[in-house]
């Protein structure tokens, strides 16, 4: 959706009813992933692409019916299907492909979304792309950390898929949802379609070391853009950390110096060298990232604070760190260590105790603001 999102706006502001097509579900080799989109206009332009030029054709034929009937769509092409195959969709993938009828006055919250996007302000949409014979096929939530724009069809079905859009929208993620008809979350016929429009968060790893090595794949399966960062050149190497989207040679406290942070950053220090990590938490707990944390024992983390205070920082700025970084989960391994330290990331993100889920009670999923 984001990269048709501009046209959208601007048929928006012509007072324009388009077909916007968008790519909800692929299975094995299809050529563009979730969430590509592709618009048909009242005036016959297609802008976008949802297959390479597979199956837009076909679609194009579709987004006529659909600008005509009002009436949206899940079509499935793939070579299983003769039709599918007969329109080119020869790679061996499968899409499903939803196709509805975007006008001014049944998506009102389009021009925030690209004022959202514009602004780097994490946003995202669900839309009920299946669910029962007179359901709310096509309804659409947009989501934001803060507030919720639209509705579903009921509060509780807008409340349950806010709360599940806000952990993809965490991540960065665009991803499928199933809910019960009334929104129960172990039901099924109703599923949601969520395109996050936000940019991965970033997580900086300061220390070129095994542990970082396995927290950099962890960081990886949570969504995050991960930077492992170094002084030592003979460590800091792509070889080392294949899954980092950067490996940098330089003082961790003169890189974060320049660097973006926000409130979905995580910065883990596992240096546990005074000389890297004190200057690194000096510019980090300046910051306004969501979760800073260091490595090393406690006789470390108490000679830490102390070095930390000797600098100048002050005790409101000091206990937002977190160290010894992770929860006590009894690891060992640099795997295991990188498990505690992603667990404790989550629970800063959501708020949750880091207790046995059997030994508490309430939601499992507390309620986030609409």
């Amino acid at each position: 959706m984001r990269e048709i999102l501009q046209d959208l706006v601007a048929a928006h502001d012509r007072d324009e009813a388009i077909a916007m097509a968008t790519v909800v579900r692929t299975w094995r080799s299809a050529p563009r992933p979730a969430g590509a989109s592709m618009i048909v206009t009242e005036g016959g332009e297609a802008i976008g692409s949802v297959s390479g030029g597979c199956v837009e054709g076909a679609l194009y034929d579709v987004g006529q019916e659909v600008l005509a009937s009002g009436q949206a769509c899940l079509e499935t092409y793939g070579v299983s299907d003769d039709d599918a195959f007969s329109v080119g969709l020869t790679c061996g993938g499968i899409l499903d492909v939803f196709v509805e009828k975007v006008t001014p006055a049944n998506w009102p919250e389009l021009p925030g979304m690209l004022r959202s996007v514009e602004q780097e302000e994490p946003v995202a949409v669900g839309i009920v792309v299946r669910c029962p014979e007179g359901g709310p096929l096509g309804r659409h939530i947009v989501v934001r950390h803060d507030r919720v724009e639209g509705s579903l069809g009921t509060e509780r079905l807008d409340d349950t898929v806010a709360s599940d859009i806000r952990g993809l929208l965490e991540s960065g993620t665009t991803g499928f949802l199933r809910y019960g008809p009334a929104g129960e979350r172990l039901g099924d016929g109703l599923e949601v379609f969520v395109s996050s429009l936000a940019p991965p968060p970033r997580m900086y790893i300061f220390g070129a070391i095994d542990f970082s090595a396995a927290l950099c794949r962890v960081g990886k399966l949570l969504g995050f853009r991960v930077t492992v960062c170094d002084a030592r050149e003979i460590f800091a190497t792509t070889r080392r950390f294949p899954e980092a989207d950067d490996v940098i040679v330089d003082w961790p406290h003169r890189w974060l110096s320049s660097q973006p942070v926000d409130s979905r950053t995580v910065i883990c220090v596992l240096t546990h060298d005074p000389k890297f990590d004190v200057p690194a938490l000096q510019v980090a707990l300046r910051t306004n990232a969501g979760y800073i944390g260091a490595m090393g024992s406690r006789r470390t983390h108490e000679d830490r604070l102390a070095r930390l205070r000797e600098v100048g920082m002050t005790e409101d700025e000091i206990t937002r760190l977190h160290s010894p970084i992770g929860l006590d989960l009894g690891a060992r391994t640099p795997e295991e260590t990188a498990i505690s330290i992603a667990a404790e990331i989550v629970q800063a993100r959501w708020g949750g105790s880091g207790g046995h889920l059997a030994q508490t009670a309430g939601p499992i999923h507390p309620g986030a603001p609409r």
